[in-house]
């Protein structure tokens, strides 16, 4: 019961990072159908791709798993039938279900959590030690935030450590190495 418990609770953690517009539209509408399927949502974007033409782009991810190309499926055909009579896009538009991929964003506390060590960029709303974009390694996390180690040309040789209030992220997403390959595959063989 405990697992189950626990699987509950990570679907239900709220995302930091929510969107706006049509795209918060979409996702108020497709959450609780995805959750009722045990999955989280991780992001929608809605993106021009020609004059008339749209790629609506769902990003979701398993508590107990890697996803499936099924997974995906299945997702796609529960909500594109309400999608289409939500009709909250005007235009044509193609759906893409997707997980999150290697270069995911962060969207959850737990996100940090558990990419912690690993190389991230990130937007935040207010200025921090004089900037607003920030690229480095995730050295810790608290229930408030977490802090980054950053090697800038003022720091060589030595990290500059700041701190990023979780309520002043815009945006945070991984830089894309060989590292979380590495980390996913050694989990996988270790388990």
């Amino acid at each position: 019961m405990r697992k189950k418990t626990t699987l509950l609770a990570l679907i239900d953690e709220p995302r930091l990072i929510q969107e706006s517009g049509v795209e918060a539209k979409v996702a108020a509408v497709i959450e609780p159908m995805i959750k009722s399927l045990f999955f989280r949502l991780v992001r929608v974007r809605l993106s021009r791709v020609h004059v008339n033409m749209l790629i609506l782009q769902v990003l979701i991810e398993r508590i107990d798993g890697p996803m499936s190309i099924k997974d995906c499926e299945v997702v796609s055909r529960m909500i594109s039938p309400v999608l289409d009579v939500e009709n909250l896009i005007t235009c044509q538009y193609h759906l893409e279900i997707s997980s999150p991929g290697i270069d995911r964003p962060l969207v959850r506390k737990t996100d940090f959590s558990n990419w912690c060590s690993h190389l991230v960029k990130l937007v935040t709303t207010v200025m921090i030690s004089g900037r607003r974009k920030f690229l480095g390694r995730i050295t810790a996390v608290d229930d408030d935030g977490f802090s980054i180690a950053m090697d800038t040309a003022s720091t060589v040789g030595k990290a500059l450590i700041v701190h990023i209030p979780f309520s002043h992220l815009a945006e945070a997403q991984l830089i894309q190495t060989d590292r979380p390959c590495r980390d996913r595959l050694n989990n996988m063989v270790g388990s």
